[in-house]
């Protein structure tokens, strides 16, 4: 057991904790038996209470299962922004038996389609704004069933905060098959309640999505205990308390802000203050109202928030514990918020396949541009890549994870779930495909990737899928795509083209981009594109995908 960082770790916490033997959606009943009148979620300043939460999360499973046909292990999609209907969406899936299966809100039809036609779904929970993306997959192939939410429903109190959008829209009646508008089953004293499931800690809970170095997205099987692990073990390393009130930034289908902003504070009996959209100076104004204690984040919200010229207008004395991870934070960027608020920013590492994080920095001695030390109950190394040999300190390899965070493999992937896992002192280590070192302390620290990815502002984008679905452009005879460094996203995405000969000279960078984001999400969509005569290969006709990297990198 790697035990080097043992000296540093946060003060009066146990190296290992016993988790809970129970269902994740337990939690929702014992907080709302505790706090039935506390306040769960504060939405642009409307309030729903845990007792509230708890029945419309009955409500919704009761649904899933007489209307829906829904029972235990089935999938269901919630494909949404950060709204009260995604955390009852999330419990009412649990309460039901079944397991979700979080879609990122920026995806299209085609990337849904896939989503759908791996994880064998027929339901769906949807945003009303994302309702066009999903309704040409409605009555073909699996999905039956689409339950229709509009945010505005849960504005129930005056607010003088700006309202997004999305949020603000008034909701749209749709009348078409298999399509359910979400008021209509969340009535009080409609009698339903759901059929009781016996799940447990080894059911499947969650399937969130992440892409690989080759082929279409894969699917992260977690159980309901290792959900439990990570959203347990977040609240004792920053400690929140059920009197503690978090900042909900970070988007819920994003296991970081699922588990740091939902599922923890839900644990512990915590108040989430939900916002659906970024904006600094809501942002400030919301931890100013609501005396927010904690608030995970990315990189690039916290630049935006300590620049903003009007931030000493807002008392923020509140807050007692910042961070986040997917990117580091510069020095500088981190001695500024630290002058601002007294906080050391606290840095953490993990994956969709860990379900949030595997390393974190002790609260107490956080190093910057660290990706921290292994949390509860988890054994992390330094593997020479290809091989099980241990390396020693400051030697770069291939960080591996043991631990109760750890995936069961991948959905309906036996083969991408045996490569990603290797065997280590009797242990189950996940290869992470990311290279790094520790320090003489025991700290860890992010050098390259042994894997093809790009990270944009925190986002995950995988050259091979944006290119897979490049290549459907009519003009596009070849295409690598790589990443570009960027000043305030930290890497985009750039896509290196060979036109077809018949195309040359009539296609321009711009329309490539603009085609794109009207096939992928916005954040995959390439920001840069470069016109070349051909790509680099080696001499059995291998691409060369490096060399162009490096050249970008050096440029």
């Amino acid at each position: 057991m790697f035990d080097l960082h043992f000296p540093y770790w946060p003060e009066d916490t146990p190296r290992e904790i016993v988790f809970p033997r129970t269902s994740l959606n337990f939690n929702l009943d014992v907080s709302a038996t505790r706090y039935p009148d506390k306040q769960a979620i504060i939405y642009y300043d409307s309030p729903i209470s845990y007792s509230e939460l708890k029945r419309q999360a009955d409500a919704l499973s009761a649904w899933l299962q007489q209307d829906c046909g829904v029972k235990k292990g089935d999938r269901v999609l919630l494909y949404m922004q950060n709204s009260p209907q995604f955390v009852i969406g999330y419990y009412g899936i649990l309460g039901a038996g079944a397991v979700v299966v979080p879609v990122n809100p920026m995806n299209l039809t085609a990337e849904l389609e896939h989503y759908l036609e791996d994880s064998g779904a027929s339901t769906a929970l949807v945003g009303q704004e994302l309702f066009r993306n999903i309704q040409p997959l409605i009555g073909t192939r699996e999905l039956k069933h689409v339950l229709l939410a509009c945010y505005s429903d849960y504005l129930t109190e005056p607010t003088d905060l700006p309202l997004p959008e999305v949020v603000s829209a008034a909701r749209n009646e749709v009348n078409a098959e298999g399509v359910t508008a979400w008021h209509s089953i969340m009535e009080p004293g409609s009698g339903r309640t759901p059929s009781p499931m016996d799940t447990g800690p080894d059911d499947l809970a969650l399937i969130p999505y992440t892409s690989g170095s080759t082929g279409k997205p894969k699917g992260c099987m977690h159980t309901h205990g290792s959900v439990m692990a990570t959203a347990w073990g977040g609240s004792l390393w920053n400690v929140m308390l059920p009197d503690h009130t978090c900042l909900c930034t970070l988007p819920y289908f994003h296991v970081t802000g699922m588990q740091s902003s939902m599922n923890g504070p839900i644990a512990v009996g915590a108040t989430m203050v939900i916002m659906s959209r970024w904006d600094r100076n809501t942002a400030a104004e919301l931890i100013q109202r609501y005396r927010v204690t904690h608030w995970r984040n990315i990189t690039t919200m916290v630049v935006d928030f300590i620049n903003n010229p009007q931030l000493g207008e807002y008392d923020i004395s509140s807050l007692s514990a910042i961070g986040g991870g997917g990117a580091a934070v510069p020095a500088a960027v981190e001695k500024k918020l630290k002058d601002i608020t007294g906080l050391s920013y606290v840095e953490g590492y993990g994956m969709s396949e860990t379900i949030a994080q595997t390393h974190v920095n002790p609260p107490q001695r956080p190093k910057a541009q660290c990706l921290g030390i292994p949390t509860f109950n988890t054994d992390a190394r330094i593997l020479e890549p290809g091989t099980t040999r241990e390396l020693a300190v400051h030697e770069v390899g291939e960080i591996c994870m043991s631990g109760p965070q750890i995936m069961r493999g991948y959905w309906n992937n036996p083969e991408a779930t045996e490569e990603a896992f290797i065997e280590l002192d009797g242990k189950r280590f996940l290869r992470s495909g990311d290279l790094g070192y520790y320090d003489e302390e025991g700290y860890f620290f992010m050098v390259d990737r042994l894997k093809r990815m790009i990270n944009a502002s925190g986002f995950k984008v995988w050259p091979s899928e944006v290119e897979s679905m490049l290549y459907a452009h009519p003009d596009i005879q070849e295409v690598c795509v790589i990443a570009s460094p960027d000043a305030k996203r930290g890497e985009t995405v750039k896509a290196v083209v060979v036109l077809r000969p018949e195309s040359r000279g009539k296609v321009t960078e711009q329309a490539i981009m603009d085609w794109a984001r009207e096939q992928m999400a916005a954040y995959k969509c390439p920001k840069k594109v470069e016109f070349v005569e051909a790509l680099p290969r080696s001499g059995t006709g291998k691409l060369l995908w490096r060399e162009l990297q490096e050249a970008e990198r050096g440029s």
